[in-house]
């Protein structure tokens, strides 16, 4: 800020100015009109000599963050035509993962390979942060974009063009993620998740990666179908796309062969569902320091094996040296009961060979779990009721889980002659089959570890399928319209990261918010622009921006930001 003298034919008037940039242009503006010299003599004997160093102090003020700031607003002026003044800062957060994760760097390196003029860098990192917080095609992530505080510095067409790029550089950008991760959050490697699923397209022509197969959705369209790595932690370690008409079983050797090859592992233990389970998994994975732990359906095992897991005999207690009979455990069991026996796990365990594969199964019994079914069984049956009453329509829909399975009809008389009309009642011998299951879960493992560490192991399964919900729900990451198997691809790396620094910014606040309230809150992180001065937080303050802004080492939730100050924190996140 500098001391304006002005002139005029009445008066000689004294103005604190500053020189700002707009649109590319040096301009000034004035900051304050100190008054005229002769109205200004009646306070000090020196105007001139007091302005200046009224100017220093301002100044020295600025620099320390102190001076306020007076902004004058008029109801008689409009605002500027096609003006941008309202922008997204929630962004600046995800940048920081973003630049520690290397990212700027990868796309350097890859660069170099490659004629291109536009900023790879800037395209990548602009698909990510609207995937995540603003998700939409490709075309109008562009444009949203431009909310951030940072403009775009590219067109649509470089867009499609890094898709390309990054489809074939994609082993590297994982292999170089894994790595710069390790500096980022301790990434435990030991225990390894995987699994599967699929992403529709609003088309019915099948072509390339784009094949009808099994949706989980149960859509009606061509899919592609993502297999997921994830460790410990929760944390995404690596993706592979294939045709929806894949086999998900075949999918696990491929790429976990990549990974321990690039991410130089060599002691594993890789859980699944019992969907991925073939004995060619697990028998890959019972090499070369490498263990699996898999659920197993109870339903599924042969006979004598159900007979066994089912027998209520020789039950025991974790911790415990005592056996338990199923008929007691059962008796005790009732929504009322105590938490204690509610919580309990009691277990029973064999060896068994099959196909030349030694494995140990272990079969749980929890009370909790066999009272949680029984509440949703009892609830599928007050509907299946109501459909009787109702006189049975559309019986013939039944899936797996629908209550539509338990109503049985008969079109035919005690006699075995032809009904008049069709009978709906309840199919009791179903229930009471079903019955039978309550409670029980299975895994197999080749671990001869203690069973409250297999069961931990298998416990963390769900954070792999809350990625794929995170993925389809907050990031919108189907249905998918782009053509090109090479886009489609990069489409979901750009997805993956995105989870990678969605997973990282979660663990920065150790868990405490869930992907709604986070995401929502980065949304929301705005600031309104005032020309020359900085930006006005235009968000509220909550527990969890301060959490934000305390795990990131900066502040943006002061009553103004100077463009200085603006400046500074957009250039820590890059640091």
């Amino acid at each position: 800020m500098r001391l304006q003298i002005v002139n005029s034919k009445n008066a000689t008037s004294l103005y604190v100015i500053k020189s700002i940039r707009v649109n590319g242009k040096n301009t000034s503006k004035v900051v304050e009109k100190l008054g005229t010299v002769a109205e200004l003599s009646k306070l000090h004997a020196d105007p001139i000599a007091w302005a200046k160093e009224y100017v220093a102090e301002l100044n020295c003020k600025e620099k320390e963050m102190q001076r306020e700031t007076i902004v004058k607003f008029s109801p008689q002026k409009q605002i500027p035509l096609d003006e941008q003044v309202a922008f997204n800062g929630g962004y600046l957060f995800l940048q920081k993962i973003y630049h520690q994760l290397g990212l700027n760097k990868i796309c350097s390196q890859i660069k170099k390979n490659y004629k291109i003029s536009y900023s790879l860098d800037d395209v990548l990192s602009r698909m990510i942060y609207t995937r995540i917080l603003f998700p939409s095609s490709k075309r109008a992530a562009l444009e949203l974009s431009k909310k951030f505080i940072e403009q775009p510095t590219f067109d649509l067409q470089h867009m499609y063009r890094a898709l390309e790029i990054i489809a074939k550089e994609h082993e590297l950008i994982q292999a170089s993620l894994y790595k710069n991760s390790l500096k980022v959050f301790p990434r435990n490697t030991k225990v390894l998740f995987y699994d599967c699923t699929n992403f529709f397209f609003e088309i019915e022509q099948e072509e390339g990666l784009k094949q009808y197969g099994y949706s989980k959705e149960h859509k009606p369209s061509p899919i592609v179908q993502m297999g997921l790595f994830m460790d410990a932690n929760g944390i995404p370690l690596a993706m592979s796309i294939n045709p929806g008409n894949t086999n998900e079983q075949t999918t696990l050797k491929p790429l976990e062969k990549q990974i321990i090859k690039d991410f130089e592992l060599s002691q594993v233990i890789v859980c699944t569902d019992a969907g991925l389970a073939s004995t060619a998994n697990r028998r890959f994975n019972s090499i070369s320091n490498r263990a699996f732990v898999t659920t197993q359906s109870v339903k599924k095992l042969k006979l004598f094996l159900k007979n066994w897991a089912l027998d209520p005999n020789d039950w025991k207690l974790i911790g415990h040296s005592k056996t338990f009979h199923l008929s007691d455990i059962q008796q005790e069991i009732s929504s009322e009961c105590d938490p204690d026996i509610l919580n309990r796990v009691y277990y029973k365990q064999r060896w068994i060979k099959e196909d030349g594969l030694e494995q140990r199964l272990v079969v749980t019994y929890s009370p909790k779990y066999a009272l949680y079914q029984k509440n949703i069984r009892n609830r599928q049956i007050e509907r299946a009721e109501k459909l009787i009453n109702l006189g049975g329509a559309k019986v013939n829909k039944k899936k797996q889980n629908d209550f539509r399975r338990f109503v049985q009809s008969r079109a035919y008389t005690s006699d075995g002659e032809t009904a008049e009309k069709t009978t709906f009642f309840l199919n009791q011998d179903l229930i009471e089959k079903e019955a039978l299951y309550d409670g029980f879960y299975a895994v197999c493992t080749n671990l001869e570890d203690p069973i409250q560490d297999i069961l931990k192991i298998n416990q963390g399964r769900w954070e792999i399928e809350e990625s794929f919900r995170i993925m389809k729900n907050q990031f919108k990451t189907r249905p998918v319209y782009l053509k090109r198997d090479d886009r489609i691809k990069a489409h979901f790396i750009s997805c993956f990261i995105s989870l990678l620094v969605y997973r990282l910014l979660e663990k920065k606040l150790a868990d405490r918010y869930s992907s709604e309230e986070l995401i929502s809150g980065l949304k929301d992180l705005n600031f309104h622009m005032l020309k020359g001065e900085g930006f006005i937080p235009s968000y509220t303050r909550t527990a969890m921006i301060d959490d934000l802004h305390f795990a990131f080492g900066f502040r943006t939730d002061f009553q103004i930001l100077g463009d200085r100050e603006m400046k500074k924190i957009i250039k820590s996140t890059k640091s």
